[in-house]
């Protein structure tokens, strides 16, 4: 099933919820909603649902509005952060519960909820209650509990957010591997970038109730649109710094006080002569060299495999990954090389990218 959304709102007086957004989710298409806390992902999500009645636009799916159709009429799926499993039922009846209301055969119910439930890697539990499960089992419930009443759209909100790393990891994976089985189209809402980057074919980035960009996730790490974008897609975050881009003689240089960079010409020109802009540059994209950009280690952060280098460079600090192997202390003196074919530049204004807007 195709969902449309076209200048959706959602406002309670002069509170913005969410505003003006347009988007359209393919037919199988895993679609996530991406934000901080307050930017409006889940108050869109529930008026999907139709729990929240819009005070502006158009919910479709596929060329039916659905506006005015109650939630228990739109055969949508939805699982919550919380469960919300009935604690004194037990896993077969709370799987079954949605079948019920559907005032489903026995017969039908029994088999369609075994059927789920040996999917979810849970069918040894059917006679046991919530209070007896773990955090994952308790999830894998909430998830099959939706998907027995075969939605034609999956809603997820923040659905991993109460489980330890090491298991939000093992879910990640298997609610992708289940969503690309099973074909459904699905909203997942979430705050954790890592989540919508490794899940979603395409992810909507939102803001303050306002759509910031809708595109693939390499699309959004590497052309970010908006200095948001490029500060909240990608981990560790990326580095800002303010230069002033010139060309000199034959060449392009974004330079500060402290250094002055070499850029090329297809990244440089559209920000070259405009005073001071924004130069942003991932951690990744910073190597250290003998050569270069000086800077003081201010701290170290063991990460494992790397280590992430807070430096000093005149009066910003520029974040970069290292090999933990080079034995660096606090106060040493490197030399960082970045990565100008990787740079990024920003309106400092209206904080829209001038390389991809």
């Amino acid at each position: 099933m195709r969902l449309t959304l076209e200048h959706l709102t959602k406002k309670w007086g002069s509170v913005v919820g969410a505003e003006d957004i347009n988007l359209q989710v393919e037919d199988g298409e895993f679609v996530a909603f991406l934000g901080p806390s307050g930017c409006g992902k889940t108050t869109t999500l529930l008026m999907v649902a139709g729990i929240y009645k819009p005070t502006a636009g158009i919910i479709k799916f596929d060329d039916r509005i659905m506006n005015k159709v109650p939630p228990k009429d739109r055969n949508v799926g939805m699982v919550f952060q919380s469960y919300a499993l009935y604690p004194h039922m037990t896993v077969y009846e709370n799987l079954t519960f949605p079948m019920k209301l559907q005032k489903m055969p026995e017969k039908q119910m029994r088999e369609r909820a075994q059927r789920i439930a040996e999917m979810m890697g849970i069918g040894e539990l059917m006679d046991r209650k919530p209070g007896q499960l773990s955090g994952g089992q308790q999830q894998r419930v909430a998830l099959g509990r939706a998907l027995v009443k075969q939605p034609d759209l999956l809603l997820f909100d923040e659905p991993l957010s109460n489980l330890d790393a090491r298991l939000r990891l093992t879910m990640r994976a298997e609610i992708k591997r289940l969503q690309l089985e099973l074909g459904i189209t699905s909203v997942y809402v979430t705050h954790d970038q890592v989540e919508a980057m490794t899940m979603a074919d395409r992810i909507a980035v939102m803001k303050d109730g306002h759509l910031q960009a809708f595109a693939p996730p390499s699309v959004l790490y590497d052309q970010p649109a908006t200095l948001f974008i490029a500060g909240f897609i990608g981990n560790p975050p990326m580095n800002f710094l303010d230069v002033e881009v010139l060309r000199e003689q034959d060449r392009f240089v974004a330079r500060r006080p402290e250094f002055a960079l070499e850029i090329p010409a297809e990244r440089a020109e559209p920000a070259a002569g405009r005073g001071s802009v924004i130069m942003g540059i991932r951690p990744e994209d910073i190597v250290l060299s003998a050569e270069g950009i000086a800077g003081e280690v201010y701290v170290i952060e063991p990460l494992g495999r790397d280590d992430l280098i807070d430096v000093i460079v005149g009066n910003v600090h520029l974040r970069v990954l290292a090999d933990p192997e080079l034995g660096l202390k606090i106060g040493d003196t490197v030399y960082l090389q970045p990565n100008a074919q990787r740079v990024q530049f920003f309106d400092p204004e209206t904080e829209k990218s001038l390389l991809w807007s």
